[in-house]
């Protein structure tokens, strides 16, 4: 069941600003949201046990840590079957250069976003790729810069249960 309904202003305000910084303590984040640290807590909880909030994170400069590479790879393939889809998922989550994967609509079945080392460690992934299942199609376009990246959903976007 879809439950933004049930988000008001204050849930938002707490969701965007744990979605900004998650290591915020809770009167640090009620002093944000303008409630106190109680209702503040209770309601960070019930994000948490609904679903709202589903892991807190650190983001890893990946350039620092040596995995400045960042390709797009799109995936067809003519088996479209329960099985094989299983098959595959399995395989290509099991890729640890794997940060996102999709089933896709239109001309590509799926699309992966893969960070790698170099042009050397793509070609070790698309080895590995391209062994998981029978594909009619692999083609990767290689990110040449990043002009926006981000994790903090838009919640501006929902109504949160006010008046439009």
């Amino acid at each position: 069941m879809d439950k933004t309904n049930s988000l008001d202003k204050y849930d938002c305000a707490i969701l965007a600003a744990l979605q900004a910084d998650a290591t915020l303590s809770i009167s640090g984040l009620s002093e944000k949201v303008g409630l106190s640290s109680t209702p503040c807590w209770k309601r960070v909880k019930r994000l948490e046990e609904e679903g709202y909030i589903e892991s807190r994170v650190s983001i890893v400069n990946r350039h620092k840590v040596g995995l400045p590479v960042t390709v797009f790879v799109s995936v067809r393939t003519n088996e479209h079957d329960e099985k094989w889809l299983e098959r595959f998922a399995s395989a290509v989550v099991a890729l640890p250069e794997v940060l996102e994967f999709h089933r896709m609509s239109g001309d590509v079945d799926y699309l992966l976003k893969v960070v790698t080392t170099d042009i050397d460690g793509y070609d070790r992934f698309y080895k590995k790729l391209i062994k998981t299942a029978q594909l009619s199609g692999v083609s990767s376009a290689f990110s040449m810069e990043q002009i926006k990246c981000t994790t903090a959903l838009p919640l501006e976007l929902i109504s949160h249960g006010l008046p439009a």
